[in-house]
């Protein structure tokens, strides 16, 4: 993988264009909404730095999944409520689906030929 393709690049990118926007929030929602939305982006960060130095990687990307998810909803709260510009939602929404699907792909090669529910042997 491409030093420019990693996942910790993405979420960096992905903070760096997300931070200032925020802080376009009005005030009554940049200390509520907009601090949520950062914090969670900030711990699929973390989770994921936790994953690539960890022997146990499944346990910290299904967590970096799961805050992922929250952010999204997040994300989508804050469209509703017309905090951000379509442009900006369409890059951001992009932005964090690339981020997921490099966290599923990184989570199914780390759980290797695991059954799932409902599959024939």
């Amino acid at each position: 993988m491409a030093e420019s393709d990693n996942i910790l690049t993405k979420l960096q990118d992905l903070l760096v264009y997300l931070i200032p926007q925020l802080n376009k929030f009005p005030r009554d929602q940049k200390f509520v909404l907009g601090d949520r939305i950062e914090t969670k982006l900030l711990d699929v960060q973390e989770d994921c730095l936790r994953a690539y130095y960890s022997r146990d990687k499944r346990g910290h990307l299904l967590e970096a999944n799961l805050q992922l998810e929250v952010a999204r909803h997040l994300v989508r709260l804050a469209n509703a409520l017309k905090l951000f510009s379509n442009q900006t939602y369409g890059v951001l929404a992009e932005k964090m689906d690339e981020v997921g699907r490099m966290i599923g792909g990184w989570l199914k090669s780390v759980s290797g030929m695991r059954a799932t529910p409902g599959a024939v042997a």
